[in-house]
């Protein structure tokens, strides 16, 4: 009785405190206002992943305040240490001396926020869902300020209460997920509170429970935007506008809308030329469909498998005339008690265009949850309409387990008929002691599994299974130029949903931290025989030999003025298998100006001895194949606010035909006379941006692009080829974008 009000009393204390005091976030840690504070000073090793006492002294303080939860570091940091003055972009991947605030607000391991602070006011912020996976395309607006001395660093944060939907609290205190960590560039290390790390099967769940006192926050933002784009080659204007709305009028309730969304033409997506039989995932960065989208992520072990991708929604339009316009979408996020919900839609414009719905209800037990997500795509031009219901499940029964269910079913109606397909997954992760893990994994997608109307998949008709035995050396001598080193040893089997072996496989990696900051990276796969059931697009398999692909990288940041990447690949494969080998290999340094300026040049090149391609019905071709990528442009941050970049893609593709097949019904590759043509393909990417925020989340674009794609019957020397590939111009225009967001 007496702990219990002692404790009463402690959390009143607080919030009186949090009520009297208020955090000026200058980067400068006053006295009076963290004394209330929790202060935190027991900062672990978790890079490497030893759990020894930091290197350089940390500390932090968290306060609970009216205005949002406020977060403290003082990095210790003396001059015989550097520290990085590079100024990055935002959502920067660059290493330099930074720290990190993750909050689980509901503290049910569903959900985390990432705020990331440099040492140069920098910043990045992500959703973090599946316990150890990031999306930084999410942007949201909170406060942070950075200051200094010769001894050390310092940050303060302030994160709003409205910025992610929280569980109604009745109470005067709500329990939330912390996680707090520092990395020092030079030497890579990196030190947390609690001891927890993405390495781990477990991140989000082993963030430390910390009682805070509760406050609630509402805010209605709207942010309109307007845009006039001039296209030189037709010599035409177009304007346009449209607004997104966000609206959380208490804590466990938010609602996002907007109208006629138009943000794609101020980001360049990579170039990709593909000719296999399955999509190339790209990530969706417009606002309105990164805003508080981790209530709707259901993912399976598939790589970038999900049944909501959002990218569907804008994405050419079914009738085949150019991207859908999307007319609004609107979503619907809270909670009752312990369950939460997601309610999604989109609609687009025209008689081509598709409607978009999805309900998600998600429900938390103390080491489980249990979860339903339901999608529907109509599709009137194709007289199709697909349905999607996937049941999730999560279980934590210890520290060391992390066991994680899916169970999904689709039903497609297309002119009349109709087609239900079926599909589960179950992974396992195991965590034993002196740095061993196990982990399995199985999946099972039907054949007639079609989840790619409202989500991406990028294969089904799929029975595969692995185990999976890892092992970290964190503790090595001091004399090594590795840090930590993880070793992976992987078998598998794959089958398809007719019961034929697509392969065996028996894969080795290690993963290496070096104690300058670099990473590198290793991988080799040994595979079996077996058939690739894709490249005829369904008339049937293609018996394949047994292969191999083997796979290193090597990542050095910035050392002096220089920072630089390798990529190194050697593989068999086609109808040859082992007997002839390809390569490729990715180059791309970076030189750096100045802290505010860099320049960097890739050069791409690879070779494929017995390449592939489908051609028609049952016919393939095999080619030599060449691929060659130039890659340029540079960054320049002239302060946080302004930045201007270019970024140069030049890709040719160069195939020769040394033989045509017939594949017979058995799924041997019969040569055959009939004519099949080299070919060649030239694509270019050109765009220059400039940036300047005028505000939070208020940006004035101006954007200058070019591009172009050719594909011809006939081939060429790669050199020529990449060299035309900058004559290509089937676009060419000018975007001036201004949004402003209005918040009250």
């Amino acid at each position: 009785m007496f702990a219990k009000g002692a404790r009463c009393l402690g959390l009143l204390l607080a919030l009186l405190a949090a009520r009297a005091f208020a955090v000026d976030i200058d980067g400068k840690l006053g006295a009076d206002e963290w004394r209330e504070a929790r202060h935190i000073t027991d900062f672990r090793k978790t890079l490497p992943l030893n759990g020894e006492p930091a290197s350089l002294a940390t500390e932090a303080w968290i306060l609970a305040t009216p205005d949002g939860l406020a977060v403290a570091f003082r990095n210790f940091q003396p001059p015989s240490v550097p520290r990085v003055q590079q100024r990055v972009q935002r959502d920067f991947k660059d290493l330099v001396d930074r720290v990190d605030l993750m909050i689980d607000f509901d503290g049910d391991h569903r959900t985390g926020y990432n705020f990331k602070v440099s040492s140069t006011a920098g910043v990045y912020d992500a959703i973090l869902t599946n316990e150890t996976e990031f999306n930084p395309d999410w942007d949201g607006n909170w406060r942070y300020a950075v200051g200094s001395d010769d001894e050390s660093w310092t940050v303060e944060l302030l994160i709003p209460w409205h910025i992610a939907p929280m569980r109604e609290n009745t109470g005067d205190a709500r329990t939330i997920g912390i996680y707090l960590d520092r990395v020092v560039a030079s030497t890579g290390e990196r030190v947390s509170w609690p001891l927890a790390a993405w390495e781990r099967p477990r991140f989000l769940s082993d963030f430390a429970p910390v009682e805070v006192a509760s406050f609630k926050q509402s805010l209605l933002a709207i942010t309109p935007y307007v845009s006039s784009r001039y296209d030189v080659i037709d010599s035409d204007s177009k304007f346009n506008g449209g607004a997104d709305l966000f609206w959380k009028p208490n804590g466990q309730l938010q609602l996002s809308a907007t109208v006629n969304p138009d943000f794609g033409q101020v980001e360049a997506d990579e170039l990709v030329v593909n000719f296999d039989a399955t999509e190339t995932f790209i990530s969706d960065k417009r606002p309105f469909f990164t805003e508080n989208q981790g209530i709707f992520e259901f993912t399976t072990p598939s790589d970038f498998s999900q049944l909501l991708y959002t990218r569907r929604i804008g994405a050419p339009a079914d009738d085949g005339r150019g991207a859908a316009d999307i007319t609004g979408a609107l979503k619907l996020n809270g909670s009752l008690g312990a369950t939460k919900y997601g309610i999604f839609a989109a609609d687009e414009a025209h008689e081509a265009g598709r409607t978009f719905g999805a309900l998600r209800l998600v429900r938390d037990f103390e080491d489980q949850n249990l979860g339903l997500l339901a999608t529907r795509v109509e599709r009137p031009y194709l007289d199709r309409t697909a349905s999607v219901i996937g049941v999730d499940h999560n279980w934590r029964p210890t520290a060391r387990w992390n066991v994680r269910t899916r169970l999904m079913g689709s039903e497609i109606e297309q002119s009349g008929d109709s087609t239900t397909g079926d599909g589960a997954t179950i992974w396992a992760d195991y965590e034993m002691d002196h740095g061993w893990r196990q982990q399995w994994i199985g999946m099972h997608f039907s054949n007639d599994l079609q989840i790619n109307d409202a989500g991406y998949l990028s294969r089904n008709s799929t029975n595969y299974a692995h185990w999976q035995l890892n092992r970290r050396f964190t503790n090595l001598p001091a004399g090594s130029r590795y840090m930590s080193k993880d070793w992976r040893w992987r078998i598998s089997t794959d089958y398809n949903d007719a019961g034929q072996l697509m392969n065996h496989q028996f894969r080795i990696s290690r993963e290496s931290r070096l104690r300058d900051g670099s990473y590198e990276y290793g991988q080799i796969n040994i595979n079996s025989a077996g058939v690739d059931d894709l490249l005829t697009r369904g008339h049937g398999v293609v018996n394949v030999p047994p292969n191999f692909n083997s796979y290193v990288e090597f990542e050095r940041p910035r050392q002096g003025n220089w920072a630089w990447h390798l990529e190194l690949e050697f593989n068999s494969g086609g109808l040859a298998g082992n007997d002839e080998v390809g390569y490729s290999v990715n180059l791309e340094p970076t030189y750096f100006i100045s802290d505010a300026l860099n320049v960097y040049l890739g050069l791409y090149a690879s070779r494929t001895p017995d390449w592939l391609v489908w051609q028609r019905d049952n016919l393939i071709g095999s080619f030599e194949g060449e691929e060659s990528h130039f890659n340029a442009g540079f960054n320049w941050i002239m302060t946080n606010r302004h930045e201007l970049r270019l970024k140069l893609q030049a890709v040719a593709v160069n195939a020769d035909i040394r033989q045509g097949y017939r594949v017979d019904p058995s799924g041997t590759a019969l040569p055959t006379d009939e004519v099949v043509n080299d070919f060649s393909v030239r694509n270019l990417g050109l765009q220059i941006r400039y940036r300047f925020e005028i505000a939070p989340l208020s940006y004035l674009y101006v954007v200058y692009g070019r591009g172009g794609y050719e594909e011809e019957a006939v081939g060429g020397d790669r050199g020529r080829l990449l060299r035309n590939t900058f004559d290509l111009r089937d676009d060419d225009q000018l975007l001036v974008k201004l949004s402003y967001r209005f918040e009250s």
